[in-house]
Protein backbone atom coordinates (compact mmCIF):
# COMPACT_ATOMS: atom_id res chain seq x y z
CA UNK A 1 0.00 0.00 0.00
CA UNK A 2 3.12 2.04 0.22
CA UNK A 3 3.53 2.19 -3.38
CA UNK A 4 2.47 5.19 -5.53
CA UNK A 5 1.33 4.07 -8.89
CA UNK A 6 2.74 6.55 -11.71
CA UNK A 7 -0.01 7.25 -14.54
CA UNK A 8 1.13 6.75 -17.77
CA UNK A 9 4.79 5.63 -19.22
CA UNK A 10 7.81 7.44 -20.50
CA UNK A 11 6.53 6.03 -23.87
CA UNK A 12 2.94 6.95 -23.29
CA UNK A 13 3.81 10.48 -22.61
CA UNK A 14 6.00 10.61 -25.74
CA UNK A 15 2.78 9.19 -28.21
CA UNK A 16 0.54 11.97 -26.11
CA UNK A 17 2.77 14.72 -26.60
CA UNK A 18 3.86 13.62 -30.84
CA UNK A 19 -0.07 13.49 -30.61
CA UNK A 20 -0.48 17.08 -29.70
CA UNK A 21 1.96 18.26 -31.79
CA UNK A 22 0.59 17.10 -35.44
CA UNK A 23 -3.09 18.04 -34.23
CA UNK A 24 -4.83 20.08 -36.15
CA UNK A 25 -3.84 23.81 -35.52
CA UNK A 26 -6.39 26.92 -36.04
CA UNK A 27 -6.90 27.07 -39.91
CA UNK A 28 -5.35 30.39 -41.27
CA UNK A 29 -7.13 32.38 -43.51
CA UNK A 30 -4.77 32.14 -46.91
CA UNK A 31 -4.47 35.28 -48.09
CA UNK A 32 -6.32 35.18 -52.26
CA UNK A 33 -4.01 35.38 -54.95
CA UNK A 34 -5.37 35.23 -58.84
CA UNK A 35 -2.76 34.02 -61.33
CA UNK A 36 -0.34 35.00 -58.43
CA UNK A 37 -0.87 38.53 -57.76
CA UNK A 38 -3.43 39.59 -54.87
CA UNK A 39 -6.16 42.13 -54.65
CA UNK A 40 -4.15 45.01 -54.39
CA UNK A 41 -2.32 44.50 -57.07
CA UNK A 42 -5.26 43.53 -59.03
CA UNK A 43 -6.70 46.59 -58.46
CA UNK A 44 -3.22 48.72 -59.15
CA UNK A 45 -3.10 47.19 -62.37
CA UNK A 46 -4.03 49.29 -65.69
CA UNK A 47 -6.95 47.49 -67.52
CA UNK A 48 -5.53 46.64 -70.48
CA UNK A 49 -2.64 44.72 -68.59
CA UNK A 50 -5.76 43.24 -66.05
CA UNK A 51 -7.23 41.88 -69.39
CA UNK A 52 -3.70 39.79 -70.09
CA UNK A 53 -4.31 37.66 -67.54
CA UNK A 54 -7.83 37.06 -67.61
CA UNK A 55 -9.33 33.90 -69.13
CA UNK A 56 -10.16 34.02 -72.84
CA UNK A 57 -13.55 34.35 -73.25
CA UNK A 58 -13.97 37.15 -70.34
CA UNK A 59 -10.63 38.54 -72.51
CA UNK A 60 -12.72 38.33 -75.41
CA UNK A 61 -15.55 40.28 -74.19
CA UNK A 62 -13.65 43.48 -73.09
CA UNK A 63 -11.69 43.60 -76.11
CA UNK A 64 -14.64 43.50 -78.67
CA UNK A 65 -16.61 46.26 -76.22
CA UNK A 66 -19.06 45.57 -73.89
CA UNK A 67 -22.88 46.73 -75.91
CA UNK A 68 -25.30 49.37 -74.28
CA UNK A 69 -26.83 47.08 -71.90
CA UNK A 70 -23.29 45.53 -70.73
CA UNK A 71 -22.10 49.11 -70.34
CA UNK A 72 -25.16 50.45 -68.57
CA UNK A 73 -24.74 47.12 -65.84
CA UNK A 74 -20.67 47.60 -65.76
CA UNK A 75 -21.14 51.72 -65.30
CA UNK A 76 -23.90 50.77 -62.16
CA UNK A 77 -21.50 47.91 -60.85
CA UNK A 78 -17.99 50.30 -60.62
CA UNK A 79 -19.97 52.93 -59.36
CA UNK A 80 -22.02 50.67 -56.39
CA UNK A 81 -21.47 51.19 -52.93
CA UNK A 82 -20.43 47.96 -50.76
CA UNK A 83 -23.80 47.87 -48.97
CA UNK A 84 -26.01 48.42 -52.02
CA UNK A 85 -27.63 46.08 -54.24
CA UNK A 86 -27.73 46.35 -58.48
CA UNK A 87 -30.94 44.38 -60.30
CA UNK A 88 -29.88 43.02 -63.60
CA UNK A 89 -31.48 40.61 -66.17
CA UNK A 90 -27.38 40.68 -67.93
CA UNK A 91 -25.51 37.21 -67.55
CA UNK A 92 -23.27 37.88 -69.68
CA UNK A 93 -20.50 40.55 -68.01
CA UNK A 94 -17.62 38.59 -67.00
CA UNK A 95 -16.18 40.19 -63.35
CA UNK A 96 -13.28 41.91 -62.88
CA UNK A 97 -11.02 43.05 -59.69
CA UNK A 98 -13.06 46.32 -59.17
CA UNK A 99 -16.78 44.09 -58.68
CA UNK A 100 -15.21 42.75 -55.62
CA UNK A 101 -16.93 42.90 -52.48
CA UNK A 102 -20.52 44.74 -54.26
CA UNK A 103 -23.61 42.68 -54.20
CA UNK A 104 -25.37 41.42 -58.05
CA UNK A 105 -29.20 40.53 -57.86
CA UNK A 106 -28.93 38.32 -60.81
CA UNK A 107 -32.43 37.35 -62.45
CA UNK A 108 -32.46 33.17 -63.23
CA UNK A 109 -35.75 33.23 -65.65
CA UNK A 110 -38.24 33.03 -62.30
CA UNK A 111 -36.83 35.03 -59.54
CA UNK A 112 -34.21 37.17 -58.70
CA UNK A 113 -30.70 36.03 -56.87
CA UNK A 114 -28.83 37.76 -54.69
CA UNK A 115 -25.12 37.03 -55.02
CA UNK A 116 -21.88 38.71 -53.29
CA UNK A 117 -19.36 39.08 -56.00
CA UNK A 118 -16.02 37.33 -53.89
CA UNK A 119 -12.48 37.94 -55.59
CA UNK A 120 -12.84 33.76 -56.50
CA UNK A 121 -15.15 34.85 -58.46
CA UNK A 122 -12.98 37.05 -60.99
CA UNK A 123 -12.67 35.83 -64.76
CA UNK A 124 -16.35 33.93 -64.41
CA UNK A 125 -19.51 35.33 -66.03
CA UNK A 126 -21.67 36.98 -63.82
CA UNK A 127 -24.67 34.75 -64.91
CA UNK A 128 -22.57 31.51 -63.63
CA UNK A 129 -23.93 31.76 -59.84
CA UNK A 130 -27.45 32.39 -60.61
CA UNK A 131 -28.35 28.67 -61.99
CA UNK A 132 -31.71 28.65 -64.43
CA UNK A 133 -32.38 24.97 -64.54
CA UNK A 134 -33.46 23.32 -61.16
CA UNK A 135 -32.84 19.55 -60.98
CA UNK A 136 -35.55 17.19 -61.73
CA UNK A 137 -37.96 15.53 -58.38
CA UNK A 138 -38.63 12.61 -59.62
CA UNK A 139 -41.83 9.89 -57.40
CA UNK A 140 -41.96 6.46 -57.89
CA UNK A 141 -42.50 4.66 -60.54
CA UNK A 142 -45.80 5.63 -63.03
CA UNK A 143 -47.30 4.45 -66.52
CA UNK A 144 -44.23 3.18 -68.84
CA UNK A 145 -42.36 1.39 -65.68
CA UNK A 146 -40.35 -2.01 -66.28
CA UNK A 147 -42.41 -4.88 -65.27
CA UNK A 148 -40.31 -5.29 -62.16
CA UNK A 149 -40.83 -2.06 -60.24
CA UNK A 150 -44.66 -1.92 -61.28
CA UNK A 151 -45.35 -3.94 -58.27
CA UNK A 152 -44.48 -1.64 -55.26
CA UNK A 153 -44.40 -3.15 -51.63
CA UNK A 154 -47.36 -1.52 -49.69
CA UNK A 155 -45.17 -1.66 -47.11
Amino acid sequence: MGKKIIAGSAKASRRKSRKKASAIQARRKKEFLYRGMNMEALLALPFDELLGILPAGSRRTYLRGLNYEQQLLFDKLTAAEPGSVVRTHRRDLPIIPQFVGKTVSIYNGKEFKEVEIKPEMIGCFIGEFAVTRKAPQHSGPGVGATRSSKFMPLK
